[in-house]
């Protein structure tokens, strides 16, 4: 007797918890606390190098918190 496998090719039926938008306020990544150079260079997929943190200073200087917002999902 064989077991058919579900056809990966065809979405799943919905259910009730996927028919809803996740809120805004749950996207971002951020906490509420202070975002650092570090945050900002990490959140960006580079190394902690003196350069790369003036980089993320000057980004947080001219953007504010928001800069690690664009970086993260």
């Amino acid at each position: 007797m064989s077991m058919s496998q579900p056809d990966a090719s065809r979405p799943s039926e919905p259910r009730a918890d996927d028919e809803r938008a996740t809120p805004d306020h749950l996207l971002h990544a951020r906490t509420g606390t202070e975002v650092s150079p570090e945050d900002l260079v990490l959140a960006a997929g580079r190394d902690v190098t003196p350069q790369n943190l003036e980089w993320a200073r000057r980004k947080l200087a001219e953007e504010g918190p928001s800069a690690l917002d664009k970086l993260l999902p």
